[in-house]
């Protein structure tokens, strides 16, 4: 009888995580070949996309989702008189909290009442904030933040003025400047980079092990997969809860652990995504266990009894279910907080992001599963390899149909699709996609091919593989007595070093694990396979990348509208429109200026201002003053204005009622008479809108 061995606490640990302990020496083998080239690629083209990612994340604060469309005063605006309040327009819902706007005076102070209100009618996204009475004339800065219904942070600012333009020494509060960007947002962004990764990873390779491969379920490669996507997924999803508060308020990272800005962020909605995603993942943590722990046990595909085969089916239904609710309630909480849950027909687009992301997880995930398989072992079998290409295309075919959908959604017009960065980022993802299942293609030829040869359907037929790859604790129990050396003459075997012979048996197996590696190497249809299945995981980590940029971009449909509300606002009346004119009529006291105020300054109906001052600022009282509009452009005028004295002001005439019928460069025409004789006509131009 061999002897019983006892296996060190340091090669216990080793063999844990896959590596052999055995000391290296002239004749023994080393226990795991270098890192192959191909799998170096892999981990720098992940690499590349975190950074690429993060790159973009500090370039500047997220793509607003929601963005404003209007305000009251409007931007750059000129007001006769002070507003009582300023409204802001959205192009969707958002939340702002009490002072998250402010009205700044010229001076730089605060001049509204921080109560933040829902002005809102009809549908409208409106909030106002009322302003302190007895506001003087000159220009205020209207600085705002928000967070948008999809979870983004949004802020801007812009001026208005009252009675005429002025200097000002209001600049807009860092808070305002720094939501959404900084290093908490490169930060942020990274964070739901790897949470889209991790939740790829876990469902991906739990659902392969379920739906195409059960005997995967006792891989070390597959389980550390699929345990890798649970712990990412849930250091991101905490990460992202502690950030979210500097995220879309201070922008400090000193702020991360502020508690009480952490239950702001759990009471809205974007937080409760978060915590329920936390709780969910409690539930897969509970999920994986059974998974790799009780069904790994079970036996594999070949459960040699009856009744251990149908407890097996039972427990397999189970984790079928239970994982896919947990899959789609883990989904969900993305659709709630983001793209989906705002905009047109949100009821519908949140059941179709769902099945969009868990379409994505599958095909994805299952890939790199397979991959696992294919550089680690052991070997899938053909069937193995079939049953991922039949989900494969049924995952294709669900993304391309809810795909389409939301595109529509969120572009809504071929403009939109070519002259938006979402477009644009769009087309990128739909090429990734189109390479993705052109070389899918490539991998079904080489799934044919593997399934098609004798060696292959043989080993289907006895439910093994070629070859099959030992894995080196299994070979050491069953090697460690032929692998002892002799006893001595006189000796008992069971006298020799258990250490020593354990050492051997490790040296074996490593030696064996090496050999079947260089036998799997050389299979043509496998390294094709594996080569053709490593392409599609590095596309299919831009693809990743492309995706997460797209969460952070405003939607081509919300851009056109901002880019029309811009465009109106640009083109309407700018308020009213200031024209000086020196004059000197020659006579005593006759030198002066003349202020002429159109208001609003556009076409069709305005009113009309005109005061005269002398050189020391004082009213310059005229006899007669004319003006008179002519437009050389369009052959029109000379429109006289009827100007009336305004009583008990010297130097003061109004007109109403002048109708200049289009929008152009008026010439405008001022006679003053200061005296019977005394009178002189200048001439300036005025822009009308």
């Amino acid at each position: 009888m061999p002897s019983t061995t006892r296996v060190p606490f340091r090669a216990a640990v080793h063999r844990a995580v896959g590596r052999s302990v055995a000391p290296r020496s002239a004749t023994a083998p080393r226990s795991a070949a270098p890192r192959s080239t191909a799998t170096r690629a892999l981990l720098a083209l992940v690499t590349g996309a975190v950074a690429l990612l993060g790159v973009l994340a500090t370039a500047g604060p997220a793509g607003a989702h929601a963005a404003l469309t209007g305000s009251d005063p409007a931007k750059g605006s000129v007001v006769r008189g002070a507003p009582e309040q300023v409204t802001l327009d959205f192009s969707e819902g958002v939340a702002m909290s009490d002072g998250a706007i402010r009205v700044l005076d010229p001076r730089g102070q605060r001049v509204d009442t921080r109560k933040v209100r829902d002005t809102g009618t009809a549908g409208k996204v409106q909030r106002a904030v009322s302003l302190k009475p007895g506001l003087g004339k000159g220009t205020y800065t209207v600085a705002w933040q928000a967070v948008s219904a999809d979870s983004h942070p949004v802020s801007g600012a812009f001026t208005f003025s009252v009675g005429k333009p002025s200097k000002t020494s209001a600049t807009v509060p860092q808070q305002d400047k720094d939501a959404g960007g900084g290093t908490v947002g490169a930060l942020y962004g990274v964070g739901r980079y790897a949470a889209y990764a991790g939740f790829v990873l876990l469902i991906g390779g739990a659902a392969f092990v379920l739906v195409c491969s059960p005997r995967a379920a006792s891989s070390r490669a597959v389980q550390r997969l699929t345990v890798t996507g649970w712990t990412t997924l849930a250091a991101s999803t905490l990460a992202l809860l502690l950030l979210r508060g500097p995220y879309t308020g201070s922008g400090r990272f000193a702020d991360v652990l502020d508690l009480g800005a952490l239950q702001d962020v759990v009471a809205t909605k974007p937080g409760a995504a978060l915590v329920s995603r936390l709780l969910l993942l409690a539930a897969a943590a509970l999920f994986v266990s059974v998974l790799f722990g009780a069904y790994a046990r079970s036996g594999g595909e070949e459960a040699a009894h009856q009744e251990a085969a149908r407890q097996r089916r039972d427990l397999r239904y189970g984790l079928s279910v239970g994982g896919t609710v947990v899959a789609a309630g883990l989904a969900a909480t993305w659709a709630m907080a983001e793209h989906a849950s705002t905009g047109i027909q949100a009821g519908v687009a949140m059941p179709v992001d769902v099945l969009h992301l868990l379409a994505v997880a599958l095909w994805l995930g299952g890939l790199a599963a397979l991959f696992c398989l294919l550089r680690w072992g052991p070997a899938p079998t053909g069937t193995t390899v079939r049953r991922f290409s039949r989900l494969a295309f049924t995952c294709v075919t669900v993304l391309a149909a809810t795909g389409l959908y939301q595109s529509w959604r969120q572009v809504g017009s071929w403009s939109a699709l070519t002259g938006t960065s979402y477009g644009q980022l769009l087309m990128v993802k739909v090429l990734l996609v189109g390479v993705l299942v052109s070389v899918g293609w490539f991998s079904r030829r080489w799934t044919t091919r593997l399934t098609e040869s004798p060696a292959a359907a043989s080993a289907s037929a006895r439910g093994t593989t070629v070859p099959a790859r030992r894995s080196p604790e299994g070979v050491t129990a069953r090697t460690s007595a032929r692998s002892a050396p002799e006893a001595p003459a006189g000796q008992q075997v069971g006298t020799i070093d258990p250490v020593r012979a354990a050492q051997l048996a490790r040296q074996r197996a490593a030696a064996d694990a090496a050999r079947e590696r260089q036998e799997r190497e050389a299979d043509p249809q496998r390294s094709g396979l594996r080569r053709s299945v490593l392409t599609e995981a590095a596309v299919a980590v831009v693809l990743l990348a492309v995706t997460t940029a797209l969460t952070g971009t405003e939607p081509g449909r919300t851009e056109e509208q901002v880019r029309a509300a811009t465009d109106a606002a640009r083109n309407a009346p700018g308020g009213p429109v200031d024209v000086k004119v020196p004059f000197d009529t020659g006579g005593p006291d006759g030198k002066g200026t003349a202020e002429l105020e159109i208001d609003p300054g556009s076409s069709g109906d305005n009113s009309l201002e005109l005061r005269t001052t002398g050189p020391s600022g004082k009213p310059v009282e005229a006899p007669e003053v004319k003006v008179a509009f002519t437009l050389p452009a369009k052959d029109i005028g000379p429109l006289s204005v009827p100007l009336k004295p305004v009583e008990r002001e010297k130097g003061h005439w109004k007109a109403t009622g002048l109708q200049l019928p289009m929008a152009g460069k008026w010439k405008v025409a001022i006679t003053v008479r200061t005296s019977d004789i005394d009178q002189v006509t200048k001439t300036t131009t005025a822009t009308i809108g």
